[in-house]
């Protein structure tokens, strides 16, 4: 393979009156199985921290593409409206531990959430932490959470930036004072503690060497065990393995300190390993509970040496199974509550309890049962929509769930295990008259004949008439479910007439183990196809026409639109891929994303390389074809899919493209993949994202209004 340099940074002036920069191209070309891979951009994979001319690309391409939404006359309305629905009182799910009920809030345009801290259900809040007062930009955030079952001790994550690595910290909860320990380098695995707060086990990774902190392979975790007051230097390794640098441990300590319960993975999803060892023996023996990569098996709880797990061995949308511990040569198994018509998502074990949460057709059922499998009844939910449960402890009489949908910010309830009842305690209220919108769910036809559902959100007044600004989003990978959820954005865009359409495609795991593999490695196809025909329905079902669809994804819902607008650029009106993996053939090479083979597949299997290579966004741009007007986002310091992604296929899209639409990227400095991201930069972005539509969508919207 060869690299020589045949262009340098210059100005493209194309018919729209957009200048790009244009980025220089190298022969750099691979031969995979035979197959010849042009990457061209190649260098836009080097991290912007350290490479100075990609920075300076980044604020090339920025300088156009912000000059590009300065002149859209309609952007301070929406971002003023924006402001205004996005400011209410947000409450999150609270959580007892020990004798504290503990949850985040925010007042409403607080960059980032609250900690907090109430004595009684009812009582006074207390801040407990508050990062907005960590960073004059919002940019460093709570990373995560854990407390020690006694109450005396939080360890907290603080994030930077956007990005996946943590530095965890041990606050005193009596004094509210930090400890010294500050613990590096962990990502992937929160901290389990002893009951008693004596230690935790934690997973984390050797210190990246040079440049590789943000664009390096995560290999080679190692389990941890630390105690509070200790430096991190003198924990003491648990759990290693030399010879599988993809495989993770994922620690959990039973409440009553008797077992650690290690989940191994080595990808996104499943299937993963069980290991345990027995704390109160003073052994160090791991006992392999699970012993075989075939299926998934997620840790639920236990109660003395019985371990309960939910599973998708022999059901393919789940069910609750228990693990007999007390002989660890010969573990026994039994089934306690089997697979349902519906998918099972999550269970919470809590107050002698298993509280299922499950899906039908993509909205939430809760099901409370025994620890033998004995029904106890429904948790009566508000309505259709998604709700999730926050558990608790065996020995507890109460949890807290929330509950939400497209209509319905979210709700708080406390619930009562003795007698059963529900009580709100928190809801947001927004000057909004919900009645004017409605939410209905249809079902269409996917290319081979499967059955898709797909939720829609409009005005009550709209009109099928083929006139509707119509923002198509999807995800469609790694077993996740979009279920019915409340967002002011969202809220914003229907307010202005659009209609918002979302599909359960292939890929997800609104149906359990099938569907999801319906949608991976070779048949990844499928979920493409799944979102095609969903925006031929709604043009041919007259909601709207193609130059009025705009489509929208991140992530992996990145890669669907990128994907989507190069198989078919005639549908659509404009696309919107965000923090999308488009270079299908590096995915690998990069932080974790060697982790995510087991749905995407594996360029050393050719058959899976073809399949990979098809659909590739950025090896699948063809020059000299008009795509529709794009504006790809990012953030600088997106450690999970690298921006390189991102940046490629920009680059390679304003190449290619022989129309006169704009085609953009927006990149966010110190940002990563969402997670931490101040309210002020979704804000800011969002606001853009819908000015861009306003601009390029065939049908406008109506210019938001000041009020409801």
């Amino acid at each position: 393979m060869t690299m020589s340099l045949f262009a340098t940074i210059t100005m493209l002036v194309l018919p729209a009156g957009i200048d790009y920069p244009e980025s220089r191209r190298v022969e750099q070309v691979d031969v995979i199985h035979g197959t010849t891979v042009p990457d061209p951009y190649r260098w836009l994979e080097n991290d912007v921290r350290d490479d100075q001319e990609v920075s300076d690309w980044v604020d090339a391409q920025n300088a156009v593409t912000h000059g590009y939404l300065d002149t859209i006359q309609q952007r301070p309305a929406i971002h003023a409206r924006l402001e205004q629905l996005w400011d209410y009182p947000k409450v999150r799910t609270p959580y007892r531990v020990a004798d504290r009920y503990y949850f985040s809030a925010n007042d409403g345009l607080q960059n980032q959430d609250v900690l907090y801290m109430r004595k009684e259900i009812d009582g006074d809040a207390e801040v407990v932490i508050d990062p907005n007062t960590w960073s004059e930009d919002g940019t460093v955030a709570l990373g995560g959470t854990s407390f020690s079952p006694d109450g005396r001790y939080l360890a907290y994550a603080v994030a930077d930036a956007g990005s996946d690595w943590k530095t965890w910290r041990i606050r005193d909860l009596s004094t509210g004072v930090d400890l010294p320990d500050r613990i590096q380098w962990s990502k992937f695995a929160n901290p389990a503690w002893m009951p008693d707060g004596s230690a935790f086990y934690y997973g984390r990774y050797a210190p990246p060497d040079g440049d590789g902190a943000y664009i390096g392979k995560n290999e080679f975790m190692k389990l941890y065990r630390h105690v509070p007051g200790t430096p991190q230097s003198r924990d003491t390794l648990v759990l290693e393995d030399t010879e599988h640098p993809r495989w993770s441990w994922g620690p959990t300590v039973t409440e009553d300190g008797r077992w650690l319960v290690i989940n191994v993975w080595r990808g996104s999803g499943p299937p993963n390993l069980i290991r345990a060892m027995n704390l109160e023996s003073g052994s160090d023996t791991i006992i392999d509970v699970v012993p075989e990569w075939k299926h998934e098996y997620e840790f639920i709880g236990g109660n003395g040496d019985t371990l309960y797990f939910m599973t998708d061995e022999d059901a393919p949308r789940k069910r609750v199974v228990a693990a007999d511990l007390s002989n660890p040569d010969a573990i026994t198994w039994s089934e306690v509550i089997p697979e349902q018509e519906s998918t099972l998502k999550s269970v919470q074990h809590v107050g002698g309890e298993l509280i299922t949460n499950s899906m039908h057709d993509a909205t939430t059922r809760l099901v409370r049962w025994d620890e033998h499998g004995t029904p106890k009844g429904d948790i009566k939910l508000p309505g259709l929509g998604s709700a999730s449960a926050s558990g608790g402890e065996r020995d507890h009489d109460e949890t807290f769930y929330s509950f939400s949908s497209f209509t319905t910010p979210p709700t708080i309830y406390h619930f009562d295990l003795a007698t059963g009842t529900s009580t709100k305690i928190d809801g947001s209220h927004l000057d909004v008259d919900f009645s004017r919108y409605a939410v209905r769910q249809v079902f269409y036809s996917s290319k081979d004949g499967t059955r898709v559902p797909m939720f829609l959100v409009h005005r009550v007044d709209m009109k099928q008439d083929g006139s509707n600004p119509t923002l198509l989003y999807g995800y469609g990978g790694f077993d996740i479910s979009l279920t019915p959820y409340f967002s002011p954005a969202r809220l914003a865009w229907v307010e202005m007439g659009g209609l918002l359409a979302i599909p359960n495609l292939r890929g997800g795991g609104e149906y359990g183990r099938d569907w999801h593999e319906a949608g991976t490695k070779t048949r990844k196809q499928n979920v493409f196809d799944d979102f095609i025909a969903a925006a031929q329905w709604l043009i041919d079902q007259q909601w709207t026409r193609p130059s009025c669809l705009a489509i929208q994804g991140g992530s992996n819902g990145g890669l669907l639109v990128g994907a989507c607008m190069t198989q078919r650029p005639d549908l659509f009106g404009a696309c919107l891929p965000a923090v999308g993996v488009m270079d299908m053939l590096r995915f690998h090479k990069f932080t974790i994303g060697a982790a995510w083979q087991g749905d995407y597949g594996d360029i050393e299997n050719e058959e899976e390389f073809q399949a990979l290579h098809a659909y590739s966004p950025y090896h699948n741009l063809e020059p000299g074809t008009s795509y529709p007007p794009t504006m790809v986002t990012t953030g600088d310091t997106d450690d999970r899919v690298v921006p390189g992604h991102s940046f490629k296929y920009a680059a390679a899209l304003q190449h290619a493209h022989a129309g006169d639409t704009p085609v953009l990227i927006r990149i966010n400095r110190r940002a990563g993949h969402g997670a931490g991201k101040p309210t002020s930069m979704r804000i800011a972005e969002t606001a853009d994202v819908m000015a861009f539509l306003f601009n390029e969508l065939e049908c406008t919207p109506r210019l938001p209004a000041a009020g409801p």
